[in-house]
């Protein structure tokens, strides 16, 4: 269910970065019930900086779950699938169907595309989850974060794999989504919070003021925290 911050034909003002995103969603989060134990989950990089306010709004401990945007060859940063960790692959976006993958087959060309990604989420997950046991979700209540959806597959990789790892429900959370991700998202998730579906969304950036780039070692950081 989704909490809209604007009418029809008004402007919505914009977060001022991601961790103001985190407190707002937070404050949301907080008048939710949900049966304990609740773990909150960042998904890397920028869900992390929006998890960490969830987290201390909820007094819930904070970890991160792997997950890595499968995009187009020509354009990274549009989704065609995703892969997380326990290796869950999704690929479902219209785009992907309709890539050729430089006339070879379809499923082998996006299978490598997600094979080269995997590499990436492998090293990913070695370097945050050093020093910190194996994520533990049996019979946890798995509140996954991030910082916008705008396909969906991303968090939708993260749901099935925190489904997969025996979480005893799975609730998705962001600021902004678009009408289309919520929609295949809620279809997923056990429960899903989201402050603004926005009639168009060009981009999660958009929706922000301050938009940067999260590096491994501000991720890390976050975690320690």
């Amino acid at each position: 269910m989704a909490l809209m911050r604007f009418e029809a034909g008004q402007t919505a003002r914009t977060f001022a970065d991601r961790a103001e995103a985190g407190r707002e969603l937070g404050r949301e989060l907080a008048r939710r019930s949900w049966p304990a134990p609740v773990i909150v989950l960042g998904l890397p990089r920028g869900g992390v900086a929006v998890a960490r306010p969830v987290a201390t709004a909820l007094n819930a401990p904070l970890d991160v779950l792997g997950v890595r945007k499968v995009g187009l060859p020509w354009e990274p940063e549009f989704a065609i699938g995703a892969i997380a960790s326990g290796g869950i692959v999704v690929r479902d976006s219209p785009t992907a169907h309709r890539w050729n993958g430089r006339g070879t087959r379809k499923h082998d060309a996006f299978m490598r595309l997600a094979a080269q990604e995997r590499i990436e989420l492998e090293r990913r997950e070695a370097l945050y989850r050093a020093g910190r046991p194996p994520l533990n979700l049996e019979g946890k209540i798995a509140l996954l974060v991030d910082d916008g959806l705008a396909t969906g597959s991303t968090m939708i990789a993260a749901i099935r794999a925190a489904q997969q790892a025996g979480a005893r429900a799975v609730i998705a959370a962001a600021p902004v989504a678009s009408a289309e991700a919520m929609a295949r998202v809620s279809a997923e998730a056990d429960d899903t919070v989201v402050l603004a579906v926005p009639p168009t969304l060009r981009s999660i950036g958009e929706w922000y003021d301050l938009f940067e780039q999260l590096s491994d070692e501000e991720v890390t950081r976050l975690l320690n925290e």
